[in-house]
């Protein structure tokens, strides 16, 4: 099992999505637990890494459950989160940040996993 962990990021009543142009999508951002880290701190984590912003969980909105392309199953355990404050720049695997109206990401995003995250988070907004 591939275990990784994400979030629903907000700022001004903006959504974060990332585009990886390895993959050539848009998604919420999310990446791999390092070993020893539980979900929370990975989170957290790859948020900061991958939008450039530190932020701070509010609340869970469950996991998410789905196979890779080469047959392994991965679970994602997401979380809403609020954006303090840019801090850095973005790791390499993602070459754009947009921060969008809720209906403007539903729209944006690749996956119907995210699709669905994003209404979990909608209905605590």
């Amino acid at each position: 099992m591939i275990r990784a962990a994400g979030g629903v990021v907000r700022r001004d009543r903006l959504i974060a999505v990332v585009h990886r142009p390895h993959r050539g999508d848009w998604s919420l951002p999310k990446g791999k637990l390092e070993p020893g880290e539980d979900d929370a701190a990975a989170a957290v984590r790859e948020v900061l890494e991958e939008t450039g912003c530190d932020a701070v969980i509010e609340r869970d909105l469950g996991t998410v459950s789905y196979t890779v392309a080469d047959g392994r199953p991965k679970s994602v355990r997401y979380y809403l989160m609020t954006a303090r404050a840019a801090a850095a720049d973005t790791a390499a695997d993602v070459d754009v940040v947009r921060w969008l109206a809720p209906e403007g990401v539903e729209e944006l995003l690749t996956y119907a996993t995210d699709r669905d995250v994003l209404a979990r988070a909608r209905e605590v907004l």
